[in-house]
């Protein structure tokens, strides 16, 4: 992790966000999280910080702040980001059930269960 220097005395993105977000009428935010993250065979630790504001009408900005023996980095993801972050998240957890399930059909078909009738011709049946 590379941490960059600036100028001392001067707020930089982390900050402006995190000042401009604090006490607005329209924003709520979690409490911050504090995760350390070990790396076993290393021996090595990392602890994050992490805190997420949602503004009305502009969405959700993570504030993620890490810290480990090469320094700290602190990062503000605008709203579109913590999104993207949001929709990949839906969609592997959408790809894994799909796994999932077509492997427990798979399953009950070399078992010789037959297929479950699926809902939709089930409530319509009873309709």
């Amino acid at each position: 992790m590379k941490v960059e220097k600036r100028p001392s005395g001067l707020p930089d993105v982390f900050d402006r966000l995190l000042g401009g977000l604090q006490g607005l009428p329209d924003v709520v935010h979690t409490k911050p999280a504090t995760i350390r993250a070990m790396v076993p065979i290393l021996g090595s630790a990392q602890t994050f910080i992490v805190q997420t504001y949602r503004q009305r009408e502009q969405g959700d900005t993570i504030f993620l702040e890490c810290v480990s023996a090469d320094g700290s980095l602190r990062l503000a993801t605008p709203p579109k980001i913590a999104d993207a972050i949001a929709r990949q998240r839906e969609a592997l957890t959408d790809k894994a059930r799909s796994k999932a399930a077509k492997a427990i059909a798979q399953e009950r078909k070399e078992r010789g269960e037959k297929p479950a009738p699926k809902q939709s011709k089930l409530i319509s049946a009873h309709l």
